[in-house]
């Protein structure tokens, strides 16, 4: 183990054996496949035809007969956009590299007998190794940089030194990036009016001050990823879900997960079930007694909450009002580039690693980010602070997503075996206090969002909710990615969904028909979620006080777990 843990800090917990299996893999079935060199071959003499023509054809162009590029970017690459791209040499440099990632994804993919798994490993590896010597990241060979140095006498690379000071600095001595502090949690962000009425070594929970003179007699209680600090969904007052559902009136709780250390290593699934979930239910039925809860979770919150449905389906337990999942996976057998850092190999190096520190470090976790999103978050960054030396303005969502936390290890472990390489849940295999539950148990009225463009939890595999399940379910796509699809208040511009009513027992939806059947609506999706509660909810009554004799109010919202570093 010590040496796991050694070769796990030396290659920054991605397994150098996994890494070599997949190459050998790839690379000894194309040695065997004759008639796949030959077509890479074909494609690269092909592209060198192109790519010469390219360049004669630039020589004889004009500003009004510009010459036709020889290799268009995919659609979502914007490296290039830029008029100034299409200028001498630039033009020459952008078109051969787009030609070598064309003919490394072709020499990546689509090699007989080799893995999935292995197939994706090696082609993310090429696509990762190609970025680095993309012209648009260095001063040379970008012509923006150009020009803006040139302009600017060159203060913008001294600016941008500045800024790489400035984050270095930052970085070895533990702060948050710069204009962070501008997004206090308790008096920027996370700043709706509430009571911690719960406090136990794994949550806390917040009740939330009513605005309106009655509210629903369903209260909501919102599940937050642990992976998160759950003010995501509380951040400024302008966009903050659980302010809007408290002004749309509805009494809300929400779950504060501790920031785990050494001393929480030991916790598993089970007892984030037990002293998260339920412990908060029981909460809630003490102060809102005889009403059924919506139950919200989000991203790894939500399948929490689906495990727990699916408990509480299997004991006759009829607590809950509805479920109410976002973004959250509950079948990951498609689980996208995520999945690249979860084989056996990488599962036990990371395993050896958290039983020496006793947790996942966020820094972990934000370096398998920053992979599966190398140019938006690691080249983009470099060349627009250091290179352009232009610092975005820090934003509520940006300061929200460096505060980071930790995993416990046990618990980590359990969850990427149970789930990610075992697929317990969908196959009816995940045990809940030592039986087995079952998705297809559960009866709830369900209303579940996924995002266009999740890197975490693809919608295609959120959508296999349908199949899991044969309840009354409303699902709904929207734009945006994890988080910024998620925080969709109304009245943001260039926010739009689908959403599609299937009824409880109707026939499977594909994705594919799923997406042709449901219509295209504008604006925020909140606004469709609210309406699908008030459907479910009773008539409006006088709202509940705050705590009760069992669970009397602790402290002032956001409380005290949310503040751990």
């Amino acid at each position: 183990m010590r040496f796991q843990a050694a070769v796990a800090r030396a290659t920054l917990s991605v397994s150098p054996v996994s890494l070599l299996l997949a190459w050998t893999d790839w690379a000894g079935r194309l040695a065997g496949s004759p008639g796949k060199r030959l077509e890479l071959l074909n494609l690269a003499q092909e592209q060198a035809r192109r790519f010469t023509e390219y360049a004669a054809a630039l020589a004889m162009s004009r500003a009004d007969c510009p010459a036709q590029q020889c290799v268009e970017p995919p659609a979502r690459d914007k490296r290039f956009v830029d008029p100034a791209w299409n200028h001498w040499p630039f033009n020459l440099m952008h078109q051969s590299f787009l030609l070598a990632e064309e003919w490394w994804q072709a020499a990546t993919t689509g090699v007989g007998g080799v893995s999935p798994h292995h197939e994706h490993i090696v082609s993310f590896a090429a696509r990762q190794w190609l970025d680095v010597f993309s012209p648009g990241n260095y001063l040379p060979t970008n012509p923006l940089v150009l020009q803006r140095t040139f302009e600017s006498a060159g203060i913008n690379l001294m600016r941008g030194l500045s800024n790489l000071a400035e984050d270095v600095g930052r970085n070895l001595t533990g702060q948050p990036p710069a204009g962070s502090e501008a997004f206090v949690v308790g008096r920027d962000v996370g700043v709706t009016p509430g009571k911690v009425v719960l406090r136990t070594r794994l949550i806390e929970l917040i009740q939330y001050t009513p605005t309106t003179a009655k509210v629903r007699p369903e209260p909501i209680l919102i599940v937050p990823a642990w992976i998160m600090k759950y003010y995501i969904l509380d951040l400024s007052p302008h966009n903050s879900l659980v302010r809007y559902l408290v002004g749309q009136g509805y009494t809300v709780f929400c779950i504060s997960w501790k920031n785990p250390g050494r001393a929480e290593a030991e916790l598993g699934m089970d007892d984030y079930l037990q002293l998260g979930f339920f412990a908060a239910l029981d909460a809630i039925n003490s102060i809102v007694p005889g009403r059924k809860v919506h139950a919200t979770g989000y991203c790894l919150g939500g399948t929490l909450l689906a495990i727990a449905n699916a408990a509480m389906a299997r004991d006759g337990d009829d607590r809950l009002a509805s479920m109410n999942l976002f973004t959250a996976q509950t079948d990951f057998t498609e689980p996208g580039e995520l999945a690249l850092f979860i084989d056996e190999g990488e599962v036990s190096l990371l395993e050896a690693q958290m039983q020496e520190t006793g947790y996942l470090t966020a820094g972990q976790m934000a370096g398998a980010f920053q992979l599966l999103r190398s140019y938006d978050l690691m080249w983009s960054r470099m060349v627009g602070e250091y290179l352009m030396g232009e610092r975005p303005p820090m934003n509520d969502l940006m300061a929200w997503n460096a505060d980071a936390t930790r995993m416990p290890a046990r618990m980590h472990g359990q969850y990427l075996r149970q789930l990610f390489l075992n697929d317990a849940l969908s196959e009816g295999r995940y045990l809940v206090g030592g039986k087995p539950v079952s998705l297809s148990d559960i009866d709830t009225p369900t209303f579940c969002v996924a995002t266009v463009t999740d890197h975490v939890a693809p919608w295609r595999s959120v959508h296999k909710i349908h199949y899991l399940t044969s309840v009354d379910l409303r699902f709904v796509l929207t734009s945006g990615g994890h988080n910024a699809g998620i925080v969709s208040e109304p009245g943001r511009p260039r926010r739009s969904y689908q959403a599609l009513d299937r009824p409880a027992g109707a026939n499977y939806i594909s994705p594919d028909d799923w997406l042709k059947l449901a219509p295209q609506h504008e604006g925020s999706w909140w606004e469709d979620w609210a309406a699908w509660l008030d459907a479910h909810s009773g008539q409006a009554v006088a709202p509940p006080a705050i705590g009760s004799a069992d669970y009397p109010p602790l402290a002032d919202a956001p409380g005290s777990y949310v503040l751990e570093k």
